[in-house]
């Protein structure tokens, strides 16, 4: 599975029996803002045991607007994408979610003893950080 495919999956706006059929489709889909429900979704995945996280990722008087709307506006969307695609990530690193978890939800020496989670939230170029340390753990250089 490519990984904006993992990251489409992990969003729910496509299965791997069902895949998009392009990358710009994922793109339209974030732009046009993503289904309420991708937020549930990941935050089911990457925070399960925490009912307030997801108003790190969307402030809690936005996230009732979007109630009535039922869809995220696209800078939300687009930073639902980028936890998703980073929480992809850590996922293939660590091979399963508990020690994925563990790592983006731990302080990490390499970001100022910052949580993962909480660069890739605040960021494209804190997610970018992070994508490298866990590309480093991946392939076996210093992290």
């Amino acid at each position: 599975m490519t990984e904006l495919a993992e990251v489409a999956n992990v969003l729910g706006v496509a299965r791997p029996d069902r895949p998009l059929a392009d990358p710009f489709q994922l793109i339209r889909k974030i732009e046009d803002g993503l289904p309420l429900r991708a937020l549930e979704r990941v935050m089911g995945l990457v925070a399960p045991g925490d009912a307030n996280f997801k108003y790190r990722v969307i402030p809690k008087a936005s996230l009732a607007r979007r109630q009535h709307e039922k869809r995220l506006t696209a800078n939300e969307s687009e930073r639902l994408a980028r936890i998703a695609g980073i929480w992809s990530f850590a996922c293939d690193v660590w091979g399963n979610a508990e020690d994925a978890r563990g790592f983006l939800f731990r302080p990490h020496a390499m970001l100022g003893d910052r949580r993962p989670i909480d660069v890739v939230i605040d960021g494209e170029v804190g997610a970018q950080v992070v994508d490298g340390i866990l590309g480093r753990l991946k392939y076996g250089s210093a992290a």
